[in-house]
Order: C-alpha cells, then sequence, then structure tokens
C-alpha cells in the first residue's frame, strides 16, 4: 500500500500537472492556427495580387519559423512559471522545518 502524499506535494503536483497540460494544449492549437492563419492569407494575397501559388506558398514556409518561435516563447513561460512555483514550494517547506 502506498503512503499518503503530503498536501504540499499534492499540490505542487497539480501544478505542474497543470501547467504541463496547458503547454500541450497551446502547443496543438497554435502550430495548426498559425498555419491555416497563413494559407488563407496568402490564398487572398494571390486572389488580390493574382499571383496563384506564389503568396501562399511563401506564408506557409514563412509559419514555420513563426510556429517555432511562439511554440519557444510558450514553453520558456511554463518553465518560468513552474521554477517559481517549485521555488515557492521549497520556501515554504524551509519555513515549515523551522518551525
Amino acid at each position: 500500500m502506498a503512503a499518503p502524499v503530503p498536501p504540499d506535494n499534492r499540490k505542487n503536483a497539480h501544478s505542474f500537472n497543470t501547467t504541463l497540460a496547458a503547454v500541450v494544449g497551446q502547443v496543438g492549437c497554435v502550430t495548426p492556427v498559425i498555419l491555416l492563419g497563413a494559407l488563407f492569407v496568402g490564398l487572398w494575397l494571390d486572389r488580390q495580387f493574382d499571383t496563384r501559388p506564389f503568396f501562399a506558398i511563401l506564408f506557409i514556409v514563412g509559419s514555420g519559423p513563426v510556429s517555432l518561435l511562439v511554440l519557444y516563447r510558450i514553453v520558456k513561460s511554463a518553465t518560468r512559471h513552474l521554477k517559481t512555483t517549485s521555488q515557492s514550494a521549497k520556501l515554504s517547506e524551509e519555513e515549515a522545518n523551522r518551525e
């Protein structure tokens, strides 16, 4: 039988799991949104300037680096959030041990 998990550890695990789920959800949604946005803008520009595949291909290829940059920033933000959460948990644990 497993030993019960202390409340502080449950809170940390919940925060970690919530942040991880948010990152996965954002990655799963942001990439297709950027790609589809680039496709529709490219097709619209092709219709405006009568240059059928040029802008669509240009914007789709250009959406790759943009998507990577956005995903990097999402993960960096989530990592920063997890670090501050774990640091505050360590501080509260140290304060509890002092008492």
